[in-house]
Order: structure tokens, then sequence, then C-alpha cells
């Protein structure tokens, strides 16, 4: 049977075909689609969203040391959350086979950073596969199981953007029901006390001396002979990519399983070429390895150190221009910056907050990063996910030595992003008491990486029913005595809340609930908010005046027509949020039924 599948959705069948039974997540680009696609064979696999990825790393390891394979994903930034549990179980190793999927994003096209996570696996001292299309990525993930518990190894999967969203056909197979594994109390493997975990870096050392062996004979490296006066080392998208540019005028080493990396096979490929091309994305993994073989090749001296290596890159690298069918006037493409949805909750509180002075925002990873660009200018800085409050506390800790002060540090971040990780930085805040403002943007929803399920939503990834976290309980409980809960689209609200908030010497948090205008409701959605989204906005031209006030608040919404000198209120696009009929000040917006 063939199918047609992304990389992500490939990675979901070879989970499925592989005979994985537990499987957890936090979703990030270009990573998400992958345990939304496990979920869906509910039947076999239980599929969870994590708090955060060193939550669904820590699970998945205790999954597989009860006996079960599983499987974790997520994008390159999380792995650095999880990294803590990830460096200690390559010394345990496993029962169940485990696998970790690493999505990285050449290119930063969702993403505060460009690391390369095949480090993470040379560091980790962890087996690697990089698959190249959807294909290897479905059979990749099977081939990880094997290897896992013939090695006795958690296994990394390192995709990219492109492979985990392009589409391939992939022939796909049946599921191969594995049986559990017996779970053997073992001190010696598990403790990872001093006295055992210096016996257990023995055993990783060992164990890459085997895996050596793996890499040099396995299929998934392999060379490609043609003309031996150019030879091409590439792996994952890159190897696409340096197909597309040279097709069969140079000969390739194709790598696929690249921690340990082939030596072996690179001695024999570079001993037989004129010519060698290193070509990789972002650092110098494959070329650094070629180098100390002795072999002089062309790599981040001819290709770029960032971004994505597409053929039109290698091409102009190489020959010096690009494709020239593909040659536009990039003059007149029209930028199109993001902005937030028509009605998108935060519109409101980063409209009324960029207009005070004397205040640092401290900002966080999620759709309402958007709120350092105009209109709003309501942002000072973001860094990663969780760090908006810890980050804040410790500028206003500062700012609070010094004389005549007048700098208040608003902190701001989305619910799950408080749930991965901002629940530690608002204890951190609690108990070092601090005076910083604290705002929790509620919109009831995963919102930005495509409305996943959270702690606070009251549903599971994969639909139960379950327990919704209280915020305004757990902030309560973790020591913030001062509370409020507003409606962001209720400007007057906002303001109030944030002269009530300046107006304390300690600590506080500000909730702003209200669901995200994209978001699907829940029958506990539609009970509290039961008139959202039931009307919108118009505006009565004969009380316009033309004054532009309107469209300050930055909604895609409206617009203003220069012939009539007058705003104009898509209809399709509104939701009735009502923040513009509030800012208009003759009163010339007014509701109508949706």
């Amino acid at each position: 049977m063939k199918k047609l599948f992304t990389g992500n959705e490939a990675i979901a069948r070879g989970a499925y075909e592989a005979g994985v039974k537990f499987a957890s997540a936090y979703p990030g680009t270009p990573s998400t689609e992958i345990l939304e696609n496990i979920a869906l064979y509910k039947d076999d696999i239980l599929a969870e969203w994590g708090t955060n990825e060193k939550v669904a790393l820590e699970a998945v390891f205790g999954a597989s040391m009860a006996g079960a394979r599983s499987i974790a994903s997520m994008k390159q930034v999380g792995v650095n959350v999880a990294a803590d549990p990830l460096f200690t179980i390559s010394y345990t190793g496993i029962n169940g086979g485990m696998v970790l999927i690493s999505a990285d994003e050449p290119g930063q096209h969702s993403s505060q950073n460009e690391q390369d996570n095949r480090n993470y696996a040379k560091a980790a001292k962890i087996p690697m596969l990089e698959p190249t299309d959807s294909q290897e990525s479905k059979d990749m993930v099977k081939a990880a199981f094997e290897l896992s518990e013939t090695y006795d190894t958690p296994v990394m999967i390192r995709m990219t953007t492109r492979v985990c969203h392009s589409k391939g056909i992939v022939e796909c197979g049946e599921r191969t029901e594995v049986d559990f594994k017996e779970y053997t109390r073992n001190i010696p493997k598990y403790v990872t006390v001093p006295f055992y975990a210096r016996q257990l870096r023995v055993k990783v050392e060992e164990r890459m001396k085997k895996l050596l062996g793996f890499s040099n004979q396995t299929d998934f490296n392999r060379i490609e002979w043609n003309d031996t006066k150019v030879g091409v080392i590439a792996s994952g998208g890159c190897y696409a990519y340096a197909k597309e540019v040279f097709g069969d005028s140079v000969s390739y080493l194709k790598l696929g399983f690249t921690n340990p990396l082939p030596v072996e096979k690179i001695r024999e490929f570079g001993s037989a070429v004129a010519r060698i091309y290193v070509i990789e994305e972002n650092d110098p993994y494959i070329e650094e390895q070629v180098k100390m073989l002795g072999f002089k090749c062309f790599g981040k001296d001819l290709f770029p150190a960032y971004g994505e290596m597409l053929p039109d890159v290698i091409r102009k690298a190489v020959f010096g221009k690009a494709n020239p069918t593909l040659e536009y006037d990039q003059r007149k493409i029209v930028s199109r910056p993001p902005s937030l949805c028509a009605g998108c909750p935060h519109r409101g509180f980063f409209y009324e907050i960029g207009k005070r002075k004397n205040v640092m925002i401290s900002g966080d990873i999620g759709c309402y990063s958007l709120g350092y660009a105009e209109p709003y200018n309501a942002m000072d800085h973001n860094i990663c996910m969780g760090a908006s409050i810890s980050v804040g506390h410790g500028a206003q800790q500062v700012f609070n030595m010094k004389e005549n002060n007048k700098m208040r540090v608003v902190s701001v971040l989305g619910d799950s992003t408080f749930f991965h990780t901002g629940i530690n930085s608002l204890i951190d805040v609690a108990y070092n008491r601090s005076n910083t403002i604290n705002v929790i943007l509620d919109n009831r929803i995963t919102g930005m990486t495509g409305h996943q399920e959270n702690p606070g939503s009251g549903y599971t990834l994969q639909g139960k029913e379950t327990v919704a976290i209280d915020i305004e309980a757990l902030v309560k409980v973790c020591g913030i005595k001062n509370v409020r809960v507003i409606n962001p689209n209720d400007l007057k609200a906002v303001n109030d809340a944030f002269d009530w908030a300046m107006s304390l010497d300690e600590a506080s948090v500000i909730i702003t609930r209200w669901p995200c205008v994209l978001k699907k409701l829940s029958k506990e959605d539609k009970q509290e908010f039961n008139n959202v989204f039931k009307t919108k906005c118009v505006v009565n031209e004969d009380k316009c005046i033309g004054c532009k006030s309107c469209i300050k608040p930055g909604c895609p919404a409206i617009s203003f027509d220069k012939s009539k000198k007058r705003a104009v209120i898509d209809a399709n696009s509104c939701v009735g949020c009502e923040i513009c009929l509030q800012v208009c000040p003759v009163k010339a917006i007014g509701k109508v039924e949706a």
C-alpha cells in the first residue's frame, strides 16, 4: 500500500509499524504534526502532550524502562529543555526501544535560533539517523527501534524543516506487534549515583565502538559512483538538494547514519575522488570529520554557515549564479510580515500596555511575540519558553537597586508556555519577593503551533476529557496573593488592572482570559464565553470622521478607504471583539448580529 505522506506523517507511520505503544511530545514547528499523527493510531498507541519537552522525554524513558517501545518528538530548541535527562539516559540505556525525534530548523522559519542538533547526538554519545525523504523517515524509525534494542541505547533521528513538511510516496507495511519486555529491577543500570555512573560511562564508549562498525556497514551510508572528478558528501535533505543541482555528473557519499560517522567509507570515497564538496546545513559536523581524516574539501569556506542549503544556494556557491529560470526582480516582492489575527484576544492588552511609560515588557515564545512589532511596540525582549517571568524578575531586582527608580517590569507569556516552564519562574518571583507584574495570556489553547490541547483546556491529545488546571488557583498556590482575571477585549478592565498592579509593591498576576479567535470552542468554552463571536462591528459612514483611531490597534479586519476618507470593516474577517468600537472617539462603530 502506497500513500502520500509528509516526513512528519511518515515518522508517525513508522512508529505505528514499529509497534510503538507510548509517545509523548511538546508541540513546536516543524515537529508538531508527528505526535498529532501518532495520536490517530489511538487503538494501538497511547499519545500524550507533555507539559514540556523534558517531561515528555522523561515519560518516554519511563515507558521504555517499563518495557514498551516509546518515542518522543520535539523541535530543535526543545532538545535544550530535554537535554538533562537525555545525557543520562545515554548512560543507563533502555529496556523497550526508545527513539527521540529532533526537528531542526535551518533558516529559522519559526524559531528563535538555528542550532544544529547533530551536536547533541555527538555530545550525548547516542546513535543518530538523518532521513532525506518521507520513505526514509518511515524506514529509519523502524530501524532506529531495532538499533535501540540491539545496542541498549536511545536513538536520535534528526529531521529538518523541508524533510518534515515535504511530501513523498511511502510504501506502507503492517504493524509489527512487539511484546512488552519484562521489567526487572536493576540498580546498577538505572540508579546513576557516581559509583554506578562511572561504570556506565565505560559501557557508553564500548557501545560507540560497536556502532562505528555498524556505521561502516549499514546501507544507510552508501557510495554512488559516477564521475570521480567531483565527490559530494551530504546527509538528510542536503543530499536531495545536491542531487537536484549535480544530477548524475558527480559521485556521492550519501550519509543516513551520522553518529558515529562511517570513517572507513569516508576514507574509501575521499581517496577515489579528485575534489570533495561537503554539503550540510548549519555546522561543519561532517566537514570536520573529513578534514580529521586528512582530506581537503570544500565546506563552510564555500557554502553558507547558516540558512537552508537549497539548490539555488548550492548553485550560487559552486557556479556563481542561481538557476536562470528562477530569477526574478526581488524589489517587486511585497513584504507580508506576520500579524495578530482579527479578533485576537492579545490585541487589546498590547495596545494598552504599549502606551505605558517607564515599563520594560519581558516577552516569551508564542503568537504574542508579535507584540514587539508595530503598531504596539510592546515587547523589549524574548529569549526562550517560560523565560519572561524569570528574566523580568532579574531585571526588576536591578531596577529596584537604582536611586529614583521608576521602571516596572511587565512579564508576558501564554497559558501553554506558563504550564511549560513559566510555573518554575513564577515560584522564583514569589520566593524572592519580587514586585514584577506578570501577565498570563490565557487564550484557552496552545495557539501558535496549531491549537493543541494543554493542561488548561480540559482535554487530552486523543480527545479524552480530563481535569482542567485552574490557572488562578495554581498562581495562588505558587505564592502570589495579588491576582486578577480580566477580559482582554475590555480596554477599561485592562487599564484598571494595570493601574492596580502598578500601585502594588509586591508581585502580581493578571490573567487575560478569552479564547483564541480560531479555536474550535469546547462545550465548556461555549458555556463560559456565551457571547463570543456572535456579533460583528460595522462603521457608520455618516458618523466616521476619518481620524484613523480604529486603525491604531492593528486589526487586519479594518482598513481605510482613501477615496471616501472613511474606515471600512471587512465583515468576513471581523469577529466582533469590539476593540475598534472602544477606541473610536465619535462612536461611529456599532454592532450587528453575526
